[in-house]
């Protein structure tokens, strides 16, 4: 299937590694002109050479998005090198760290990071033709999950920020939604350092899955990809959610 994505614009937060790397390289080969960013340099680099190498363009910054000045003058310089901004992709997260710090890091990161990135696009989304935003939350927002946490509550709240945001730019023709990744395995990442170090909460979880296993980045992304899709032009206000079945309320 073609998602007529070819020469769009999009723009990944916390895109060399995981999900955000994932959709980075999905958009790419897809036909569409990435620009990313993420804190260290050298795996922006590394990124950017490797997204070019699929042959479009692509343009990236070392960001931390909490530095609301430098996440705004990314996303400037971001539409420049790509000639604008179609798809927004708000990715990074603030983990989920214990204590008054762990809040403020989540807070910072996953609502006030995509608060700041969407009001920094905006300008160039209401003059896009296919103008689209998601947000990555999880399904640790939707029940609880391990314990009562910053990262829980925030990525909560980014579902809901998402859904009032869709509300509002509808009448400009920009379509909002939020994406619920379930258990991914990633190597290097969460739930690989939990079969690692917690196996029997991991393996509780895993015979949890009705589908039997965990999920990829690149299923995340094949997500993405159709949201930010001409063929997804009447998804809006909608949390996709994408986890084999672990969540076990009935979704509608």
């Amino acid at each position: 299937m073609d998602l007529q994505l070819k020469g769009q614009k999009a723009l990944i937060t916390g895109g060399t590694k995981g999900i955000g790397r994932a959709i980075a390289e999905t958009m790419a080969a897809e036909g569409c002109n990435v620009a990313i960013c993420a804190r260290n340099e050298s795996e922006v680099a590394a990124a950017v050479e490797a997204l070019q190498a699929r042959g479009v363009t692509a343009y990236g910054q070392a960001v931390d998005v909490v530095d609301g000045d430098a996440l705004k003058a990314w996303v400037a310089a971001a539409a420049e090198a790509l000639g604008g901004i179609d798809c927004l992709v708000s990715n990074v997260s603030g983990g989920n760290a214990p204590g008054e710090d762990g809040w403020r890091a989540n807070f910072e990161h996953d609502v006030l990071g995509a608060v700041r990135l969407v009001e920094a696009a905006m300008p160039y989304l209401e003059i896009s033709e296919n103008a689209s935003i998601v947000m990555i939350s999880s399904v640790a927002a939707l029940e609880k999950f391990i314990a009562a946490g910053a990262y829980n509550s925030m990525k909560a709240a980014v579902i809901q920020y998402a859904g009032a945001l869709a509300q509002d730019v509808g009448g400009k023709g920009i379509r909002v939604n939020s994406i619920s990744p379930g258990p991914i395995m990633i190597e290097g990442g969460s739930w690989d350092f939990i079969k690692q170090n917690m196996t029997p909460f991991y393996e509780a979880t895993l015979a949890d899955i009705p589908l039997g296993r965990m999920g990829s980045a690149d299923e995340v992304a094949a997500q993405v990809a159709l949201l930010a899709s001409p063929l997804g032009s009447f998804t809006t206000a909608s949390n996709i959610v994408i986890d084999g079945g672990v969540t076990k309320r009935i979704q509608f």
